[in-house]
């Protein structure tokens, strides 16, 4: 047996072992008030990995009594070669069972669970750059919609062709940022501008940013870091969207980030908004940090993480949408558009990102 095995075992063995103690201690009250939403939280948590352990194990101790009873010389027959049958059944189901439990134990994102706020700005191209961003906010909303998750508007700048400039939303819902993190980055689109008398092909581009909801206790904002300005709101084309003051700006003068939100006609709920995806920046900033410091030690991961590459392709002649990190291209355009065919790429990110992990493991 191989030290890696032996030390798989004992990990497997400690995690079963916290499992059961965890389960006694609070089916006995043995648990204080104070402690009991964390260690109720710990043994919700360890319950599918000591499942899947445990079935592993079952399957390998069956395994090793079949291998037995095959190689028994003074066995019967036809005994044989129904263990014969069951042994190369639970042979191929092994290596999944393996697989189930590796993925659970691999280290969880603890942004995985929480809801993201998602910033679609148009990049180059100029009017085209901003319908794309238009089209590609409306896809999220749809798949938000197909998902059952909430997708709140929180900001939209308008180009003045039916585009966005940028614009914002918040989406509320289940595992909302563990399937739309492989998002940021560029989106970039090839296609015949309505404008465009020649007939000639157009590329443009706009950048996605998704980033996770922080609470107060994930990020403290010091109020004295904050310099917040108000002014006049202001629609498409410069007319008032109302008369007072109510916009607000917030500069977070120690990092220099700039967060302006206007669509509320009340100032404490642009004030509000704005906070919102300030800690949702600074929260993300750290992130990127710590990611900065790991990906030094991982062999490999999808994508770089950073919002200048180029992620993926929009190709509308030839109905063709391409993933540049996976090199995953499907021709259904429209479907994706629709929202319809973007859990096929996710799916694909996902399962791409959690075999880089397993083999950093190794």
């Amino acid at each position: 047996m191989r030290t890696s095995d032996v030390n798989l075992d004992d990990t497997f063995n400690k995690v079963v072992a916290r499992h059961d103690e965890l389960r006694d201690a609070l089916a006995a009250g043995l648990v204080d008030s104070g402690e009991f939403s964390r260690l109720s939280k710990e043994y919700a948590d360890l319950t599918p990995i000591a499942d899947a352990i445990l079935a592993l194990k079952k399957a390998k101790g069956e395994a090793a009594d079949l291998a037995q009873m095959i190689a028994d010389p003074d066995g019967d027959a036809e005994m044989k070669a129904l263990a014969e049958e069951e042994f190369r059944d639970l042979s191929k189901r092994i290596p999944e069972f393996e697989r189930r439990v590796q993925l659970s134990l691999l280290p969880k994102d603890e942004a995985d669970e929480k809801n993201a706020i998602l910033e679609v700005r148009a990049g180059t191209g100029g009017d085209e750059a901003g319908l794309f961003a238009a089209e590609l906010f409306e896809m999220y909303r749809r798949y938000a919609g197909l998902r059952g998750w909430r997708f709140e508007v929180m900001d939209v700048s308008e180009s003045g062709v039916g585009g966005y400039k940028e614009a914002t939303a918040n989406i509320t819902g289940r595992s909302v940022f563990a399937r739309l993190k492989f998002e940021s980055g560029v989106h970039r689109v090839q296609r015949v501008p309505a404008t465009e008398a020649q007939g000639r092909i157009h590329t443009s581009a706009a950048t996605v940013a998704v980033l996770p909801e922080a609470e107060e206790v994930d990020i403290h904002i010091d109020e004295k870091d904050l310099r917040i300005d108000v002014f006049r709101s202001s629609g498409p084309g410069g007319q008032s969207v109302n008369t007072t003051d109510s916009a607000v700006r917030i500069t977070h003068l120690p990092t220099g980030l700039v967060v302006s939100q206007q669509d509320e006609k009340s100032q404490h709920k642009n004030k509000a908004k704005a906070l919102k995806v300030l800690r949702a920046r600074l929260y993300d900033l750290e992130r990127a940090a710590k990611d900065a410091a790991r990906a030094a030690d991982r062999k490999s991961q999808v994508g770089s993480g950073d919002r200048s590459e180029r992620i993926r392709t929009y190709n509308f002649p030839q109905g063709r949408v391409t993933d540049h990190r996976i090199n995953l291209t499907l021709y259904k355009i429209d479907k994706m558009m629709a929202g319809e065919a973007l859990d096929e790429f996710v799916d694909a990110l996902v399962s791409e990102d959690e075999a880089a992990r397993l083999a950093d493991m190794g």
